[in-house]
């Protein structure tokens, strides 16, 4: 991830926890609190992906899947 496309992500969550912050100072269930922070994270990634990130979870799922194969022969 380049420098630039990390800033905004920096500064999204910093607008998510921000925001967060505001909904439990007025009083908002934790609950509420949790499902903003969590479609807020859902939504940053899908404008400013990690093809990083992306990759390295894709090398895991694919290393789990093959010790999968293995444990049953």
């Amino acid at each position: 991830m380049d420098a630039e496309t990390r800033q905004k992500r920096v500064q999204g969550l910093e607008a998510i926890k921000d925001k967060a912050l505001m909904m439990a100072g007025e009083g908002a269930s934790d609950l509420e609190v949790r499902d903003f922070i969590s479609e807020g994270k859902k939504s940053l990634a899908y404008e400013l992906p990690d093809a990083e990130a992306f990759g390295k979870a894709v090398e895991a799922a694919n290393r789990y899947k093959k010790s999968k194969k293995k444990s049953k022969k």
